[in-house]
């Protein structure tokens, strides 16, 4: 048989999770995020669940040929734009809309001989400090991009630094308003901690939002009490089993570095799980971890491809974990949830890594 550990992608979280965006921003058209393989997710998984989105946002060109060979015929964002001039006969191809952030992106748009006008989403740097135009030099890249004959419409677009913190988009949005002016044309501003933290105010809101985490079921804060407090699902579990169980004396050590010594006799579960499937190498002792829909904890350091837990919590409420008992590492199962933010946090990171770190090893099956 395989081996036991199997990722599940939940297609009814995905829908309900879109449809949570679309309840707190119902005015704005929705891009739905699915750069990175839809987070480790599987965009061809999650097509089905997220197709009543607005449109797809997402990097990679072939990404973007994908969505086209599944039936998508709507809008689909490059994010990041075109990364040299030969990408935009692609554009035209596939009609896709892009982002154009560098003056560079904008000269390739210049000389490039057109069989299409171009929609083209125009970047403002509003305190993120990655790519975009200063507020400063906005107005004159919308109108060196305005008169173009190979560009048709374009959008005002930016993004935020802290848009997770309570009061993280007031400096952005002055920038913003400050570099767009009176100039015409859509915008687009918000990402999930937007939406969901400051989706009331119709500046953020603005036409298009850009939720990518949030339809996945994690937190965009990391915190998996904000996670439920905003009724996102889980929409990828990570399960496995216990595939030997070991009884060690006071003082033994258990896997690498002999991390963990136990302190007192106590049993230990083998779990199918390793860094080589995507589980964080990081993980410390203590991070949690579900066996027989009990929660109790890893032990010692994660290996290749096993970890080992703590059974005694399980023993100490009546269970009795065998080899094949099943093991929920984040996410969900019939016995029981485990918020993968709580997995990501115990290990000094956030659930966006841990989904796109699946690896390709891992059986994934679609409920």
């Amino acid at each position: 048989m395989p081996r036991p550990i199997s990722a599940v992608i939940h297609t009814a979280a995905l829908s309900h999770n879109l449809a949570r965006i679309r309840r707190a921003t119902p005015g704005s058209k929705i891009w739905a995020v699915v750069k990175a393989n839809a987070y480790g997710h599987g965009i061809a998984r999650a097509y089905g669940a997220l197709r009543t989105a607005d449109g797809f946002a997402l990097l990679d060109l072939a990404e973007a040929e994908r969505l086209r060979a599944l039936g998508w015929v709507g809008p689909i964002l490059l994010l990041e734009g075109c990364f040299a001039p030969e990408d935009l006969a692609l554009c035209e191809r596939l009609n896709l809309w892009h982002v154009v952030h560098c003056r560079e992106q904008i000269d390739w748009l210049a000389v490039h001989r057109a069989n299409r006008t171009h929609r083209v989403f125009l970047k403002m740097n509003t305190g993120m400090n990655r790519v975009g135009f200063q507020p400063e030099a906005y107005a004159a890249a919308w109108e060196r991009l305005n008169a173009l004959p190979q560009v048709g419409e374009i959008t005002h677009m930016t993004h935020f630094a802290c848009a997770d913190e309570a009061d993280g988009v007031d400096e952005a949005l002055a920038r913003f308003a400050r570099g767009v002016g009176d100039l015409s044309g859509e915008r687009t501003l918000a990402n999930s901690a937007a939406v969901l933290m400051h989706g009331a105010d119709p500046r953020v809101a603005a036409d298009w939002v850009r939720p990518g985490i949030a339809l996945y079921g994690s937190s965009p804060t990391g915190l998996a009490p904000d996670a439920a407090h905003w009724q996102l699902q889980p929409a990828m579990s990570l399960r496995s089993e216990l595939i030997d169980i070991q009884s060690i004396a006071s003082g033994e050590c258990v896997g690498y570095g002999a991390r963990f010594t136990a302190p007192a006799p106590m049993r230990i579960g083998v779990v199918a799980c390793g860094y080589a499937d995507g589980y964080p190498r990081v993980a410390p002792t203590g991070t949690p971890v579900v066996v027989d829909g009990v929660r109790t904890r890893l032990v010692g350091r994660v290996s290749m491809d096993m970890i080992t837990v703590d059974l005694e919590p399980v023993f100490a409420v009546g269970g009795q974990p065998v080899v094949g008992s099943p093991v929920l590492l984040w996410g969900q199962d019939a016995q029981a949830e485990l918020p993968i933010d709580e997995v990501a946090a115990a290990a000094g990171t956030l659930g966006y890594e841990l989904m796109c770190a699946l690896a390709p090893r891992v059986p994934v099956r679609v409920e």
